[in-house]
């Protein structure tokens, strides 16, 4: 691959470590056309699919007033066809997801065609439809989820309590030596372009073996995308969007110079103390007043 600035900026950042492999594949120094990320899906072995068998490939973008089969996710599923805007962040940071996590992308996309096809029209008796719950989940996950591998489960149980002093600073050596984040939502590696304070992923925590931290980055890599996928193919799991866990990205210990002292999480306007701790100060306030 030729290196152009913008491209050696994201092989040289951490935030874009799954993607690298990918990245460094390619031949152009400016974006990729259809045709070279659609040889990199032929180049991919085993081939890429989507769960109705149609192998994917990237395609234009759709212009004017949709038919149902023709909209992004349905056509997407029945066709294996990606809509694919050129010269354009979003959408090439999502090929490079989908070529990353290929079993995983799969698995959000039939579920998004399921919740289309499948679950009832709200009746005026439910106007908050399960189906708008369950992509709005996904959907969150597609855009801005975050993996979390953990093989402690005490330093899972700090992060969804928002315990971020203690788990990025006081465990500072037992989060890199057992729980590493994976970016994976498309529209949080377009943030991720530009970092700034208040980047948040959103969280979905996969338990690990404690020698997962040993293996290479690809095997790792293709662990959690077959992890995901068996995950998100239990129709039980991803159904409401509190089983995400905000992670304030900025504070994994190494993914900042800044955040090598413990004055930099006393930004609480960053690492917040959440809604668990926001829910017992109402109620606390609550007891008071009565």
């Amino acid at each position: 691959m030729k290196q152009s600035p913008e491209w050696n900026r994201l092989l040289q950042s951490t935030l874009f470590a799954p993607l690298h492999p990918v990245i460094s594949r390619l031949k152009s120094a400016g974006f990729p056309t259809l045709e070279e990320l659609n040889a990199q899906l032929v180049a991919h072995q085993p081939a890429i699919a989507v769960q109705s068998g149609c192998e994917l490939r990237f395609v234009g973008q759709g212009i004017g007033r949709l038919a149902f089969e023709e909209q992004y996710e349905p056509r997407c599923y029945l066709s294996g066809e990606v809509q694919t805007r050129t010269d354009n962040w979003h959408d090439l940071l999502n090929a490079l997801v989908w070529l990353t996590y290929p079993k995983a992308k799969a698995a959000i996309n039939v579920r998004h065609y399921r919740s289309l096809t499948e679950t009832p029209q709200p009746s005026a008796l439910s106007p908050r439809s399960e189906r708008g719950a369950v992509r709005d989940t996904n959907t969150l996950l597609d855009e801005s989820g975050v993996i979390v591998a953990y093989a402690d489960a005490e330093l899972a149980g700090l992060l969804r309590s928002f315990q971020w002093t203690e788990l990025f600073w006081q465990r500072r050596e037992q989060v890199q030596a057992g729980m590493d984040f994976f970016l994976f939502g498309h529209g949080l590696y377009e943030k991720a372009l530009q970092p700034y304070i208040g980047m948040t992923g959103q969280g979905l925590l996969l338990a690990v073996e404690p020698s997962f931290f040993t293996w290479s980055k690809a095997q790792q890599l293709a662990h959690l995308d077959s992890r995901l996928a068996d995950y998100l193919s239990e129709p039980e799991h991803c159904r409401s969007t509190r089983e995400l866990s905000p992670v304030p990205l900025l504070g994994v210990p190494g993914w900042t110079a800044d955040n090598d002292c413990a004055a930099y999480y006393d930004n609480t306007d960053y690492f917040r103390p959440g809604r668990r701790e926001a829910q017992s100060l109402i109620e606390s306030a609550a007891g008071d007043e009565s």
